[in-house]
């Protein structure tokens, strides 16, 4: 069995070129989403942005559980 030593040295160069690039884009694509993300998700909105989903521990009254996931299921809400 022959081992080119030209063969593995582009092959190495190959490897090195190609993670090198594809770090490259992993952080470029970190820095965008860093970018568009907000910086707190949870704030309360100003002006007049309504925030749309009120937490509770409590379901409102007459509303079960099954009632809500079969309303999430049936609209996909």
């Amino acid at each position: 069995m022959i081992i080119s030593v030209r063969k593995c040295l582009s092959t190495l160069k190959f490897l090195l070129v190609f993670a090198a690039l594809t770090y490259a884009l992993y952080q470029l694509f970190s820095l965008i989403g860093a970018w568009i993300t907000p910086v707190d998700h949870y704030r309360i909105p100003e002006g007049h942005a309504v925030k749309a989903f009120h937490s509770s521990d409590q379901a409102p009254a007459g509303e079960m559980m099954g009632d809500r996931l079969r309303f999430f299921y049936w609209y996909g809400e």
